[in-house]
Formats: structure tokens, sequence, C-alpha cells
């Protein structure tokens, strides 16, 4: 099985042209967690940020829930706070392979690109999807394979 058997291709992605407010807000709209960042100038993968990111920056209520701090926040530069040169997967590399780089690398989503084109991505909800598969009775699995 290879990953581009199993990788999500309709991908919700910004330029690295955008703000962070408006990264929260496609998280927010669309319920997807990892967005890659695209460059403005040639449409090559350039980054990737995650719900995690944004609220690691989002102002904390119990701090300072300031018009100034919400609008610092909605304003920082997607290049400022996304992760650079992401780790990518090649689509014809094998699921394994992908389920450790995830693993070895702590990541919860892997870019499928070829030459920093993105074609799509796997995350860790795919993964699980697969193991369900692998693991489900109608598979010729019996109990003692959950031992």
């Amino acid at each position: 099985m290879t990953v581009r058997d199993k990788m999500t291709t309709n991908v919700n992605t910004l330029t690295d042209d955008k703000t962070l407010g408006e990264a929260a807000a496609l998280i927010k709209r669309t319920g997807r967690r990892h967005v890659p960042i695209l460059s403005a100038i040639d449409n090559k993968l350039v980054g990737i940020i995650s719900d995690r990111d944004v609220a690691r920056f989002a102002p904390s209520t119990l701090f300072d829930a300031s018009e100034e701090a919400r609008r610092d926040f909605e304003q920082t530069p997607l290049t400022m706070v996304m992760t650079a040169n992401p780790i990518t997967i090649g689509p014809d590399e094998t699921i394994a392979t992908a389920a450790h780089t995830m693993h070895a690398n702590k990541i919860g989503a892997l870019l499928v690109a070829e030459k920093w084109d993105l074609l799509g991505i796997v995350t860790n909800s795919d993964m699980l999807g697969i193991l369900v598969e692998m693991l489900e009775p109608s598979q010729g699995l019996d109990d003692k394979a959950f031992e």
C-alpha cells in the first residue's frame, strides 16, 4: 500500500503572505488540524501550520484579553509561526515508511510532495483508519490478534 493510495488530495492551503488570523479562521471553518503553506510567488510548498501552533500563539483570556493582543495575533505573518521546510514524503513511498517517519519525528501530519509541489497530506487520523481496516474481523483476524 502506498501513500498515494491513502493520502487526502483535497487539501486546504494558505499562501505565505497570509496571517495567523487567516490560518485560525481556516482551521476553525474547515475543522482541519493542519494547513500546508505555499509560496505566494511560485505556489511551492514552504511550510505547515497546525491548530496547536495557532493555539500556542493565541492570546490568553486569563492574562491578556486586550484588543491590542487580539489584533497582534490576527496580524502576525504566517512566516513567523509556521514550520518552514516541512518534512515531506513522496506519493509512491509505502504507508509503513510514512508511519515510521511520522512516529520518528513526532508529527501529526506528513505532507505528500514532489519537488515541493504539494500533492496531498497523510495524517494520524488516516493512519488510525488504516490500522482499523487491518484489524477488522472481516480481514480474517480473530480475537487472538488483539491479545
